[in-house]
């Protein structure tokens, strides 16, 4: 029996399935990423809005034509440059149009073009449309050799493959797009900070960021609004060109009569309107049950709480005149103002974030997270060129006038003898070319002018147009030929256009904390207290009665913190999750209290291991039963994650020790490490490093079985502890001066023995 073989030879013009697949696919994201999504460095626009305005400029709708009907604009860009939906071009129109989104509008909307509060525009049919005087930056050189220009879809027509922007359109308006695998969130800037920023970067090649930023800070966003980050996070923003700004509104406060007050909102961060604001304010004054939940969770009900004992009314007062005018009224004039606005601050959009992401197409094509000197840097060579490209055209245009003109001064200093040559010659043309040495086009010239071109006042216009001629080809020559000059009128037009088209800044760079980081809430003791099967409440004040406290059936004590209602509360679990609650959301009463669970969300079947309170800026030494640890800040601990953040690295068998306070995080003093065998080392503080996170750095060696059992510090060369004997009693110990330095060793050393067989260690001094 033969075997038979079956052969998978692909034919010579065939294609695997699976590299089809791969180079399908790049196409498809490649054209994303060019074609629809990206803007480019050079003009800031994505193609659809680069052919709406070359469509509008075809039209002629200029800022001082008559509107036209916007569906005659997306008919022309349709037919023309754009195939595609005819909504997606009349929605990239009407974001070229609506002031609250862009920071300098390009197309000028007659109608409803939307509003700030999510309103989209009317019909196409209705709207109308024409280019905004601005639009001149980015157009007004297009038939001067600046550009390059392509088919378009069709090839029936030309296009220009980019504008030739006069100012770095891409950071004035800015841009937001997802492509494939990318995505770009650029923000708006003032026009005459980006052109005295671009100015510095063609004077100074090697200006850095930091120098930059001192002409161009931060971004300014169309509506207003404060930016309240840092200057060290914008600087890293504009360096890495990614990054997140944090903006909150701005807002007065109004006095009224018998000492009455309320809040007027003027202006909003970007994305943010007033409706958006009153649907906020009534989900935290009106609650909704959540799914799967019986009743409002803690959370919902503090917030609840809080804004129905600050807020009284609120209404929404914008108009034609006041864009954004949001008033709010205490509950009370006693309250204080700036506790007002924190908690509507934390609980609304009022602060919010903004997203920095600075990616785009570069001049080679290809997209890239650029910083900002990369981009004003690469605006500036394409500039450059775009100049240099406009030069040379303006110096054919000349040299071709010129030539003409040459032509015409010897037909009129020779008139008769040329009226001569033309009426006799049978072919005029070539006997006017060889009577006075004219080329083609001077003959073709002279036979197309009328007589009376060539009288004497005519010929006083040739030459003094000749003369003006002349007089500017020295100069474009002087400029093509020297790369200082030609920089110079580069600086020279940005300053004219930042003077004609500039305005001032609207958002205010004002650096504050984050509402959201920081809760109004009165500095009081309190005492939490957690049961062993988790349930947790609060008592007020602290030296509270253990004793009298009552826990359900098979439940006791697990931990009791004494601490003050500003300091968080600390959970460590089993896997090294750190989970934050506030003192204020533990609910108080004589109650059992509520389910840990309610507060936070442990992960992964774990358990709660250590729980402790303590200042957010308080130094502490966390380590594990298996030797490891470093020093932190608690606020490193920190999150508002229910879930919690992952903290400590720990392996199996791995369980955290309670956290040990330390004086500071470079304190100069000793760290004492007891090992569960009564292995005592004495380390000095420098050795431990300082982390945020993560699994650390080898404490103390252990042996096999034998874990780290208890942390202690020592300010001085002094070590007390209380030992329990196997006879029961307590007994003090103390080691100082030699019997101090016998314990005393490097990281990472096993330490010697100090505990007998029997005893325990009591508390750690």
């Amino acid at each position: 029996m033969t075997e038979q073989v079956i052969t998978t030879e692909l034919p010579d013009d065939a294609l695997a399935l699976g590299d089809y697949a791969e180079r399908a696919y790049l196409e498809y994201a490649m054209s994303v990423v060019k074609g629809r999504a990206l803007p480019d460095v050079a003009d800031g626009q994505k193609p659809v809005q680069r052919r709406i305005l070359y469509a509008m400029r075809r039209m002629g709708l200029t800022s001082t034509a008559k509107h036209v009907k916007s569906a005659k604009v997306v008919g022309e860009v349709l037919g023309n440059y754009h195939p595609h939906g005819d909504s997606a071009a009349y929605e990239a129109m009407v974001r070229l149009a609506q002031d609250f989104v862009m920071r300098y509008p390009l197309v000028d909307g007659q109608g409803n073009f939307g509003s700030r509060d999510g309103d989209g525009a009317a019909a196409m049919r209705y709207t109308e449309a024409r280019l905004t005087p601005l639009a001149e930056l980015l157009l007004s050189e297009l038939d001067q050799g600046t550009v390059d220009f392509i088919p378009n879809y069709d090839g029936t027509n030309q296009e220009p493959l980019l504008l030739p922007a006069r100012l770095p359109m891409v950071l004035l308006n800015g841009a937001s797009g997802i492509a494939v695998g990318m995505a770009t969130e650029i923000p708006p800037h003032n026009l005459r900070e980006v052109a005295a920023a671009a100015i510095a970067t063609l004077e100074n090649p090697d200006i850095d960021i930091a120098e930059l930023r001192t002409f161009m800070p931060a971004p300014d966003f169309p509506g207003g609004g404060q930016i309240i980050s840092s200057d060290q996070e914008l600087q890293n923003a504009y360096e890495s060109g990614r990054g997140s700004l944090r903006v909150r509104a701005r807002w007065e406060v109004e006095q009224l009569a018998r000492g009455q007050w309320r809040v007027i909102v003027t202006e909003l961060p970007p994305g943010t309107s007033t409706q958006k604001v009153l649907l906020e304010i009534e989900e935290a004054t009106n609650p909704q049950i959540k799914s799967g939940k019986k009743a409002l969770t803690p959370e919902q009900q503090t917030i609840k709480t809080l804004m129905v004992g600050l807020l009284d009314k609120v209404r929404d007062d914008s108009d034609q005149n006041s864009p954004v005018r949001l008033v709010l009224e205490p509950k009370s004039r006693t309250i204080d103002p700036n506790e007002f606005m924190a908690a509507l601050l934390t609980h609304t959009s009022l602060e919010t974030s903004a997203s920095l992401n600075l990616v785009m197409l570069g001049l080679d094509g290809r997209p890239q997270q650029k910083n900002l000197k990369q981009i004003l840097q690469e605006w500036g060579q394409f500039r450059f060129a775009t100049v240099t490209r406009r030069l040379q055209h303006r110096l054919s245009q000349v040299e071709k006038r010129i030539h003409i003109l040459d032509g015409r001064m010897i037909a009129f200093l020779h008139i008769e003898e040329v009226i001569r040559v033309i009426r006799e010659s049978d072919e005029p043309k070539p006997a006017l070319m060889a009577r006075f040495g004219l080329s083609d086009i001077q003959a073709e010239d002279i036979l197309e002018i009328r007589l009376r071109q060539l009288a004497r006042l005519e010929g006083f216009k040739i030459e003094s147009e000749l003369k003006g001629l002349k007089e500017e080809r020295d100069q474009l020559n002087h400029l093509l030929s020297n790369e200082d000059a030609r920089r110079k009128l580069v600086i020279d037009e940005i300053r004219a256009d930042a003077e004609k088209f500039g305005d001032d800044r609207r958002t205010v760079i004002e650096e504050a904390v984050r509402a959201g980081a920081a809760r109004v809430v009165a500095n009081e003791p309190v005492t939490i207290v957690l049961s062993k099967n988790g349930w947790i409440r609060a008592r007020n004040g602290h030296g509270v009665d253990l004793g009298s406290l009552g826990f359900k059936d098979g439940d006791g004590l697990l931990a009791a913190l004494e601490t003050r209602t500003i300091h968080p509360v600390i959970v460590l679990d089993s896997n090294g999750r750190s989970y934050q609650i506030d003192p204020t959301d533990v609910p108080t009463g004589r109650g059992d209290g509520v389910p840990v669970a309610t507060l936070i969300e442990l992960q992964d079947k774990a358990k709660i291991v250590q729980v402790f309170s303590a200042p957010a800026d308080q130094t502490v030494l966390v380590a594990n039963t298996g030797g490891y640890g470093f020093v932190c800040k608690v606020s490193d601990m920190l999150t508002r994650q229910r879930a919690g953040k992952v903290f400590m690295s720990l392996e199996a068998g791995e369980k955290p020790l309670p956290p040990l306070l330390v004086p500071d995080e470079r304190a100069t003093g000793y760290f004492a490490f007891l090992s569960d065998a009564g292995k005592l080392l004495l380390v000095t503080a420098p050795e431990i490093k300082i982390l945020p996170k993560g699994r650390g750095v080898i404490l103390m060696g252990l042996d096999n079985g034998d874990p780290l059992a208890s942390l202690a510090w020592c300010e001085t060369e002094r070590f007390e502890s209380n030992i329990t004997l196997r006879t029961g009693r307590v007994e003090n110990v103390a080691l100082e001066g030699e019997r101090f330095a016998e314990y005393l060793g490097k990281r990472a050393r096993k330490g010697k023995a100090f505990l007998k067989r029997g005893q325990s260690m009591g508390s750690l001094f």
